[in-house]
């Protein structure tokens, strides 16, 4: 180990166990040679050493998958790298299922594995026993085998990643303990040791449980809290070498092979969380006293799954607390709050499955300023405002820790520190019948129950048709057919104001934003591969000043990316104005003739056309009101004062008469929005994904001769082509249902997965849209041509595809 600490340093990596050594493997290994990681204590003696050591790959996010199969090919070579053991082992995993319900969602994760291209089997119940003959299967429905899973000794490979860190060139210093950053004026300058001071400006916290309030420390917000969790040791009784690992959710419980005896553990419904007052000092290598009272219950259900357990000696009750979070993801990426402040943690006990993976992508967006892929299920900046609460964080951590094995049903809300942000209108809608679904806090109504026919405002989860399939599909026709209020309250908003407002907007935008005043703008906002960053309307309200509005979870995300793009010597200021504004959206063919009887401002198409705002007087009430659309009906979004909000809402309300406006949810908007073929970020578009192969190109100003970012890469494909197309699949059967990663197959092959579906009330037929890939190249003629089915739960069916939208493709009833 090397003796003194350096001066200087390209990065400083604080942490470590197996995320801290991973990251600090990999930027060596992409150059970054003078690296230095520091340990407070020892490698390993914070979280890894206790770590379960289970690797299983399967995620609901393709490129997460990704990264997991990373952390698998890579721990197959580390050994022969190093010269370290690992522990290594890749013996296969099951999971299994034990009633319908599960075994539907086992064989939606079996296509989900199909569609990313993972190996995974459906194995009846003899064929699982034949795998894992210790277990009783007499309950069993079905299992899912996935061959290329493992497990691993956690402690074995962060040694082999820390050496072979050291073979490239970093440095790593146990018993070095941080004591402070050195920053100015935002910017990084050092890392202050208790023995020295290092010079650098790139830090990556990976300090596990210990990173939330190190981080706090300099305005950064890391959403995770330490909970309790057990496993036990057996003595050995024979247990063959080879057993995959068993994944038994419907038991809460896993299992894997140590020595010929077993390691189990599991989630309970009911965790404990730990260090509430803060992590005591000198914690390391450290256990907690094991709780036999509270593990009974899953000691209880791992008898009835494995009876030799009750004959086997029992070397430890192991309990060590682990860093989980809000929404079982682990967080990864540079910090909103501060430049160059990059965290790995979080990583809600599959650190282990994902190290390899993390450290990789880690390093990469330290090196090259952004990840390898679009990592956004884990994505620092998908966290907000009442993240920065302990208390609240805590509270919902002990909800998705208690969910770790539960169904994970489509549609499932939490409902843990609820409600927290609440329109001015939640209690009027509450009273009306809504059903609340939740999003970075806030309380969204989602569907509304008929209360006249003693309809209850609840969710029943199911993976079949929801309890709320009729009562979305009245709020659909009323959008088709009369009006809608949508409460948007929780959209994020943004005022980017400023002398040089247009020049930054025009070079951060792809669409041209450079119109007069009065203009709306719908863009995307790329990097420098092209893809979509964001997905944003910008309001042109004066020379100098734009009303940009995005999605709700977006908030941190597209704040961060708007404001670090604004070019240098630029004057240009972004401010969040959220919490200022209500959005009242009127949605339906009825929409103008409701707001003409509550205003007097000329609202004619003439006066008021599609894409442009206008400021208006409802009530006496001042209006922001943005002629636009996301169902695909002649609409306006109403941006209202806060203070108004219940003013307008009820004056709207009264104006109806014979119109047929009614409230509805996002559920609704949903439904209409695939119809319509608007495509969403986080599923149907991305930074993986441009406008040219989203079927976007119309929005992007390639016939002018401004620069913005991403522009090369855009006129790249324009000129070479692309290899993935987004389409449009209605499966010809109309009971199917689509919810997203259902492989799609083209005249047999394999040519993609639907990055979302719904059901489409008017069509009468769920819809879903996905890519099609070809790697030599993909144009229109070459996905209409093609003959389509969708994997669906293992079933293929016929389907239709198309690139047109299925509704109104012509947009006459939006410009009505």
């Amino acid at each position: 180990m090397t003796k003194e600490l350096p001066k200087t340093a390209k990065a400083v990596v604080i942490g470590g166990g197996i995320i801290g050594c991973s990251t600090a493997y990999h930027l060596a290994k992409l150059g970054w040679t003078d690296t230095v990681l520091l340990e407070r204590k020892k490698l390993t003696s914070g979280t890894t050493f206790h770590a379960a050591g289970l690797v299983g790959q399967l995620r609901t996010s393709a490129n997460i998958t990704q990264l997991l199969g990373y952390s698998v090919d890579l721990y197959k070579k580390l050994e022969a790298e190093t010269g370290l053991g690992t522990g290594w082992k890749m013996n296969g995993g099951l999971r299994l299922a034990c009633n319908e319900e599960r075994w539907t969602e086992v064989k939606r994760q079996a296509t989900t594995a199909q569609s990313f291209g993972l190996e995974m089997h459906l194995l009846n119940p003899q064929e699982a026993f034949d795998l894992w003959p210790l277990m009783t299967v007499d309950d069993l429905v079905g299992a899912a085998y996935l061959p290329t899973d493992g497990q691993a000794n956690p402690s074995d490979i962060t040694q082999a990643l820390a050496k072979g860190a050291r073979m490239a060139g970093v440095s790593i210093f146990e018993d070095t303990e941080v004591l402070d950053l050195e920053i100015d004026k935002g910017r990084i300058r050092a890392v202050i040791t208790a023995q020295g001071r290092i010079e650098c400006e790139r830090v990556v916290v990976c300090a596990g449980q210990w990173t939330r309030s190190f981080a706090a420390r300099f305005g950064v917000n890391v959403p995770l809290v330490s909970v309790e969790h057990q496993y036990i040791i057996t003595e050995s009784f024979g247990v063959p070498s080879n057993l995959p690992t068993l994944r038994d959710p419907d038991r809460l419980t896993y299992y894997k092979e140590e020595v010929g005896g077993m390691v189990m553990g599991g989630y309970e419904p009911n965790p404990i969380g730990w260090a509430l007052d803060g992590i005591p000092e000198g914690f390391h290598y450290t256990l907690l006293d094991s709780n036999f009272d509270h593990f009974e219950q899953i000691m209880e259900q791992a008898l009835g799954r494995v009876p030799a357990l009750e004959n086997a000696g029992i070397k430890q009750l192991l309990n060590g607390p682990e860093s989980f979070t809000p929404d079982g993801n682990f967080i990864l990426g540079e910090a909103p709050e501060l430049k160059n402040f990059f965290v790995g943690a979080g990583f809600n006990a599959f650190g282990i499955a994902s190290a390899g993976g993390a450290g990789m992508a880690l390093a990469e967006w330290v090196t090259k300023g952004e990840p390898p892929y679009d990592l956004w299920p884990v994505d620092i900046r998908r966290f907000g405002r009442p993240h920065f609460d302990t208390d609240w964080v805590r509270t919902r951590t002990l909800e998705a820790y208690g969910k770790h094995y539960t169904l994970a049903f489509p549609f499932e809300e939490y409902s843990s520190g609820r409600p927290c942000r609440k329109s001015p209108l939640y209690e009027r809608l509450k009273a009306q019948g809504a059903c609340f679904g939740e999003k970075l806090g806030w309380e969204r109504p989602n569907w509304f129950a008929d209360l006249f026919s003693n309809e209850e405002p609840r969710d029943i989860y199911t993976y079949g048709r929801q309890n709320w399939f009729d009562a979305v599909g009245r709020e659909h026709k009323a959008v088709r057919e009369a009006a809608v209020i949508f409460d948007q309250t929780s959209f994020a908003k943004f005022v980017l104001k400023g002398r040089d407002a247009e020049a930054a907007l025009s070079w951060i935008a792809a669409n041209d934003v450079a119109k007069p005043e009065g203009s709306l703008i719908y863009t995307q906002m790329l990097n420098e591969k092209g893809g979509i960053e964001c997905d944003v309307t910008c309001a042109r309200i004066a020379e100098n000043e734009y009303y940009i509005v995005t999605g709700t979870g977006f908030a941190t995300h597209d704040f961060d990316w708007i404001s670090r793009s604004i070019p240098d010597g630029l004057h240009a200021e972004l401010v969040d104005v959220t919490s200022a504004y209500t959005v009242l959206s009127l949605m339906g063919p009825n929409a103008r003739a409701i707001l003409e009887k509550v205003t007097t401002s000329d609202v004619s198409n003439a006066a008021f056309p599609f894409g442009r705002v206008k400021t208006i007087g409802i009530a006496g009430c001042p209006v922001r009101a943005l002629r636009i659309t996301y169902v695909g009906e002649l609409g306006y979004e109403l941006h209202v004062p806060i203070e108004y909000a219940t003013t307008v809402y009820d004056a709207l309300m009264a104006a109806d008469g014979q119109f047929g406006l009614i409230n509805a949810g996002y559920r609704a908007i949903e439904s209409c929005r695939l119809e319509k073929g608007y495509r969403a970020w986080g599923s149907d578009i991305g930074p993986d994904h441009t406008p040219v192969e989203a079927g976007l190109g119309w929005a992007v100003k390639t016939r002018k001769n401004t620069p913005f970012k991403g522009r090369e890469a855009i006129e790249r494909q324009l000129e070479s082509g692309v290899k993935k197309m987004l389409a449009c699949f209605v499966p010809d059967d109309p009971d199917i249902v689509l919810l997203g990663r259902e492989t799609i197959y083209r005249d047999g092959k394999r040519v993609g997965w639907l990055s979302s579906g719904g059901f489409g009330y008017t069509i009468g037929r769920s819809i879903g849209y996905g890519y099609v890939r070809n790697p030599d190249g993909v144009t229109e003629d070459f996905v209409l041509s093609g003959t389509y089915e969708l994997d669906v739960a293992r079933e293929r069916v016929p389907c239709k595809v198309s690139l047109k939208p299925l509704y109104d493709p012509e947009m006459k009833r939006i410009k009505a």
